[in-house]
């Protein structure tokens, strides 16, 4: 493997920040993966893999070998009366992926219609939106253990997989993700609950939805809540929505009576990290060329070209007006490097 050397990141992230890396390789087969892998450990350069860069901010020039991840590829393995299994190619884009299901009839995922990124990624934060999680739908995963310089196959409970995290976030790096499982429903029960779901569908008189109608649903919700990245640099929500002891929630219940919070255990709630920052007055706000989305005070968007340390340094102040208001700690969900 011969890497094409400094190379700008540009293209390769949703925030276009103007960094370059020092190394960069594309992956398209499992081979490939086993190369980068040993250039990597034979040359002491950090191996960093990547698919479409929608959860990435870049704060420097990445000093190692940046690799994109283009295995391709949907293959049904095995079908019967009620479910089929499919296997993705890491590589593949997750809507893409999710619009041909709902038009082969196959649900699980249409809750999941337009979430940016590769099948690969997928599992590392578990991804999810409106009552749905990836894992839900997750049967096994192939990837190259690049600790033990082998093959495995991980099923569903061996992912570890808990909200927005994952094995492959919890040990990162050392797992490189070259195919998926997913098992599908032929017969789907429709999750259509989300109030902006009902919403939109009662709106357009659906009464009876069906998988397509639920997935334009949800593109249109967040088409409209949501910057294109092709627009405006961003890497969609950028900070986790923190959990809270009961009763911590109660005492700021007490001092914020309009919080946004749900109970997600009979000990704890999660908050609703966009009010938050909204409360703190960054829904809208801009210094330079970094911003908060005016209609989404969780995305941080870019309005030009910017170095990735001036969104993290935007993202920081967030942090910290959050914290004097709050005394809670906002957690990035975008990955920083």
């Amino acid at each position: 493997m011969t890497p094409e050397i400094n190379i700008s990141l540009k293209s390769l992230h949703s925030f276009a920040s103007k960094e370059i890396t020092q190394f960069f390789t594309k992956l398209k087969n499992k081979q490939d993966i086993v190369d980068a892998c040993t250039w990597s450990k034979n040359n002491q350069k950090p191996l960093l893999v990547i698919g479409s860069g929608s959860n990435i901010l870049f704060t420097k020039n990445f000093e190692g070998l940046v690799a994109k991840m283009e295995l391709m590829g949907i293959r049904k393995l095995e079908e019967t009366a009620s479910e089929v299994i499919l296997e993705v190619g890491a590589g593949e884009n997750w809507h893409h992926f999710v619009s041909y299901c709902v038009q082969k009839g196959w649900g699980g995922i249409e809750n999941l219609s337009l979430i940016p990124g590769t099948v690969g990624a997928s599992p590392i934060q578990n991804i999810g939106a409106y009552g749905a999680e990836v894992q839900d739908c997750i049967k096994t995963i192939h990837a190259f253990d690049t600790t033990n310089n082998e093959w495995v196959n991980l099923n569903n409970k061996e992912c570890a997989f808990g909200y927005r995290t994952s094995l492959f976030k919890q040990t990162k790096h050392r797992y490189i993700i070259a195919q998926v499982q997913f098992v599908l429903q032929k017969q789907p029960i429709l999750k259509t609950d989300y109030g902006a779901i009902r919403e939109v569908l009662h709106d357009k008189g659906i009464k009876n939805p069906s998988l397509e109608t639920i997935s334009n649903a949800i593109v249109q919700i967040r088409s409209q809540k949501l910057p294109d990245p092709k627009v405006l640099g961003n890497a969609g929500s950028f900070f986790k929505n923190p959990t809270l002891p009961i009763e911590k929630y109660n005492e700021l219940k007490d001092l914020f009576p309009n919080i946004i919070a749900y109970p997600i255990s009979d000990t704890e709630y999660k908050i609703a990290a966009g009010w938050l920052i909204e409360a703190c007055g960054w829904k809208g706000a801009r210094k330079g060329n970094v911003g908060c989305f005016e209609k989404q005070a969780l995305v941080i968007v870019s309005y030009g070209i910017v170095s990735g340390k001036e969104v993290f340094d935007f993202s920081e102040e967030i942090i910290q007006s959050v914290q004097a208001k709050f005394g809670i700690t906002l957690e990035r969900e975008v990955n920083i490097f």
